[in-house]
């Protein structure tokens, strides 16, 4: 039987890979699903006669466009952008615009995949999308940023609609940047509508965005660990990046009680054994967010942290760690550092910060492991809120959203441990996850027919 779910997975992906040649990032992510789900639909004929897998990893439609502006110079400039739509069998397609270099198809797709089973596991009618540039917004002047956005979105409105596909923030793209898309819609289609989510609190935003990510990672993380009756409270955590997962995510483990130790952010991490309070945090919060300085200038301003200059946090000893930079930031020899060095969970913040080798690690070790589709959640989920507070034409008081957060997080986390729980007691968290996304949308799609 092992054998034949070997073969049927090498046949699936290599027919993935004949389909989209060049695309590591995409075929990474496809697999990483497939690799749980195949055997799991062994017993379930009707998925694999109507080809559900197959479908779901094709993308409904992948649309590229050129992006021309005009610098401060008056230089004309040209980007490429992109949006795919990659299954909207649960609800309008639903995830984040990304501005950075390294944006391409292949992590879009790789992205958009993902989200389609993340949005899943939330219990909220979104299907799955994500979209970006290959612009770079460090270093521009807000009137270039505004430029490029608004040049974007003259393509973009005609493909998005507060019921067709929402997008929402991501890497490089902000309140700044979602106010100036924001207003080019408005401006282009004469419709006050909630065509993105991450906006400003005095255009119909959720005043719970910046915390939902990091504060839902965490609250995933202390799920797993009172599955072994363990806490937070007193435990050192190593946290990658210094944007608003991570920055929250720190926040948020400081009110359980654990302790601080790294954030980083391209340039490399700070290690401050004496722990990153919420002094410290206040200021990295006006460091990263107002000032746009480097991580680097936080160990200059307190003694008793180190800079690592270009690395990664993961040698550094800690009880639990979480990846909240980018895809891909934990491999597998950080993954056996991390193990070495006494750590027992890792929450993922980040859209797949862990490479497959890195996650196969974790599962062997059969420590605790929350994959970015379920621990990530948080984000998506408070956008999924702001979505409705627009439909209704009502705002949703910060109370009453951390508890609809929490709620979330904590149904997510129910639906991983019962999909993913083994004979011998260990949940497989990656499991759990890829299979109770996948059923949803699949029986979605089942009900549709062939379309």
């Amino acid at each position: 039987m092992c054998a034949k779910r070997c073969t049927d997975l090498d046949s699936f992906m290599q027919g993935v890979a004949d389909r989209n040649p060049g695309e590591p990032e995409f075929h990474q992510a496809v697999r990483e699903v497939a690799a749980d789900v195949i055997p799991w639909m062994q017993d379930r004929p009707r998925y694999q006669e109507a080809q559900i897998l197959e479908r779901m990893a094709e993308p409904d439609r992948v649309v590229s466009f050129r992006v021309c502006w005009a610098d401060d110079a008056g230089n004309i400039r040209a980007n490429r952008g992109f949006r795919v739509q990659n299954n909207n069998a649960i609800g309008p397609y639903k995830g984040g615009l990304r501005f950075h270099p390294s944006v391409n198809q292949s992590i879009l797709k790789f992205l958009a995949f993902e989200q389609t089973f993340k949005n899943s596991l939330t219990g909220l009618p979104m299907g799955g999308g994500k979209g970006g540039a290959n612009f770079n917004p460090k270093g521009k002047s807000d009137g270039e940023v505004m430029r490029f956005c608004q040049s974007f979105m003259t393509e973009l409105f005609r493909h998005v609609g507060d019921d067709t596909d929402v997008p929402a923030g991501d890497i490089g793209v902000g309140a700044r940047e979602i106010g100036y898309m924001f207003g080019q819609y408005k401006r282009i289609t004469n419709q006050f509508t909630g065509v993105l989510t991450g906006k400003g609190l005095e255009y119909g935003g959720s005043v719970m965005r910046p915390e939902a990510t990091g504060y839902g990672a965490v609250y995933f993380l202390e799920n797993m660990l009172h599955t072994r009756d363990q806490a937070i409270e007193g435990k050192s955590v190593a946290i990658s990046g210094s944007g608003n997962v991570a920055t929250f995510a720190a926040e948020k483990v400081l009110h359980r009680g654990g302790k601080v130790l790294t954030l980083s952010d391209s340039g490399g991490f700070v290690h401050d054994p004496d722990g990153i309070d919420e002094e410290k945090l206040a200021w990295i919060k006006e460091l990263k967010g107002v000032r746009r300085g480097r991580i680097s200038e936080y160990a200059e301003r307190f003694p008793s942290a180190s800079f690592h200059d270009k690395a990664r946090p993961w040698s550094v000893p800690c009880d639990l760690a979480l990846p909240c930079a980018t895809q891909n930031e934990i491999s597998a020899e950080d993954a056996k550092s991390l193990l070495a060095n006494g750590c027992v969970a890792v929450s993922e913040g980040a859209n797949m910060p862990t490479e497959i080798a890195g996650v196969d690690v974790f599962l062997e070790a059969k420590i605790l492991f929350g994959p970015s589709k379920a621990a990530n959640a948080g984000g998506v989920a408070m956008s999924g809120l702001e979505m409705s507070q627009n439909s209704a034409r009502r705002a949703l008081q910060p109370d009453e959203l951390r508890r609809l957060l929490r709620e979330i997080m904590d149904g997510i986390h129910a639906r991983c441990h019962e999909a993913g729980r083994q004979d011998d007691g260990f949940c497989n968290y990656v499991r759990g996850a890829n299979i109770a996304g996948f059923k949803k949308v699949a029986d979605a799609m089942l009900a549709f027919g062939v379309v």
